[in-house]
């Protein structure tokens, strides 16, 4: 008996160690399923920039006859080509005040008529918010000739307004505030805030602004890049070449006869690095946003 007891807790354990072997087999190969997955979408997501980096870097009729997979010699060169034909940097500073300016009424007048949809009862509250809906359906490119001639009757053509002052009423941006609002702003909070004697509008500061985080970090990424690289409207209402932000004036190396390829790259890099700058900064908030409603959660 002894004998057949050994064996059978012999067969046991090595059907135990078999067992556990192809388990860590079948994690291991999930693992590198899953990495090499990533790795591949990395490399897909990743290989436009190198190409466009590779680009930059050589003459324009090696990028007119030829497949680039390895830098050259010639950024230098094409980049005072650039600068020689446009002031790109003017530009540049034109695209941040612009970008910057634009971002930040989008998100703070899209978090108040979110939270003020969210939070707060009146009249005809559900009639207006489809109303609001209702202009994500209409193409922006409809609505450019009338958009000019109220930029001209407001006597604001050539100037930087009709760039910025749309952004305060963006339908987009205030349906994703008070979606956001619904579900991560307890109205508890809210009544706290006026039981110690708080204004709303200090209660919006104080209280919902901090709570939005995350929505906003991720809302400006989106309001961020489209303002960016905007192309239409700037090219509509500003007549000035000065005053003309980057993704213009890097059209404007174009001619009619000709197209500089070299230094249309250095430019399209120069516009490409702010927006990847931004985006790795404001990525880390909605990260940590999201970490801390998990711990306190």
């Amino acid at each position: 008996m002894k004998a057949n007891d050994s064996v059978v807790e012999k067969s046991i354990s090595f059907s135990k160690r078999k067992t556990k072997k192809e388990f860590n087999a079948k994690i291991f190969l999930g693992k590198f399923a899953v990495y090499f997955l990533l790795i591949a979408v990395a490399f897909t997501c990743l290989l436009p920039f190198y190409s466009m980096m590779v680009t930059s870097s050589h003459e324009n009729s090696d990028i007119a006859r030829k497949l680039l997979l390895v830098p050259g010699s010639e950024f230098i060169e094409n980049y005072k080509r650039l600068i020689d034909t446009v002031p790109i940097w003017r530009g540049f500073a034109n695209t941040v005040f612009i970008t910057v300016t634009s971002t930040v009424l989008n998100l703070y007048f899209s978090a108040l008529a979110g939270y003020g949809f969210s939070k707060y009862n009146f009249k005809y509250k559900n009639i207006l918010f489809l109303a609001v809906l209702g202009t994500m359906m209409i193409p922006g490119q409809l609505g450019i000739i009338g958009f000019f001639k109220l930029m001209d009757s407001f006597q604001m053509l050539n100037t930087y307004w009709p760039l910025i002052l749309p952004s305060i009423s963006n339908a987009f941006g205030i349906f994703f505030m008070k979606q956001m609002c619904d579900s991560s702003i307890p109205t508890e909070i809210l009544e706290s805030g006026r039981i110690d004697g708080c204004g709303e509008l200090k209660i919006f500061h104080r209280l919902v602004l901090p709570l939005l985080m995350p929505a906003l970090a991720t809302l400006g990424i989106f309001s961020f890049i489209g303002k960016w690289n905007d192309f239409l409207t700037p090219m509509i209402v500003l007549f000035d070449n000065e005053m003309q932000p980057l993704p213009v004036m890097i059209a404007m190396v174009k001619s009619q006869f000709s197209t500089d390829f070299g230094a249309m790259y250095v430019g399209i890099v120069i516009s490409v690095i702010p927006i990847l700058i931004f985006f790795s900064v404001v990525s880390k908030k909605i990260i940590s946003g999201v970490t801390a409603g998990a711990l306190k959660g």
